[in-house]
């Protein structure tokens, strides 16, 4: 019994090892794995991203490496249609300000860090995308 007792801590920490990740081994290599085609809703990202970059629609999200593109008009509109089965199959719609607003992600707390889009139901359609770019960001 006592065997058993001290054994179980060492059984435990062995394995929590061995689930751990290993560090690569070698030196880092620069080749990226091959993409796949993009599904067509990453047209509404990458669509959204170009209307934002040409009219210099896109700030640092507060608090974080993340740069937010915001696009408008049809573009937008064509993202919040986009999103319109996939916020209702997740729950990610909600009704707040005014304005109908369907998330690529079910919010926990609030839409910092989650791409969006909302309308006013009169035409006015806006959306947000953000971009994690990491630490190159904070300088």
């Amino acid at each position: 019994m006592r065997l058993a007792l001290l054994c179980a801590p060492i059984f435990l920490l062995v394995a929590a090892c061995s689930s751990m990740p290993r560090p690569p081994s070698g030196p880092p290599t620069v080749q990226r794995a091959a993409g796949e085609p993009a599904p067509p809703q990453g047209r509404f990202y990458a669509d959204c991203i170009a209307q934002a970059a040409t009219s210099g629609a896109y700030d640092k999200e507060p608090g974080g490496n993340q740069l937010r593109f915001t696009c408008t008009g049809s573009t937008a509109r064509a993202f919040y249609d986009g999103l319109g089965d996939w916020s209702a199959r997740i729950g990610s719609e909600l009704e707040a300000e005014g304005r109908t607003w369907r998330f690529s992600q079910k919010l926990e707390r609030d839409p910092s860090g989650v791409d969006g889009c909302s309308t006013d139901g009169a035409g006015d359609y806006s959306c947000v995308v953000i971009l994690n770019v990491g630490e190159f960001l904070a300088d």
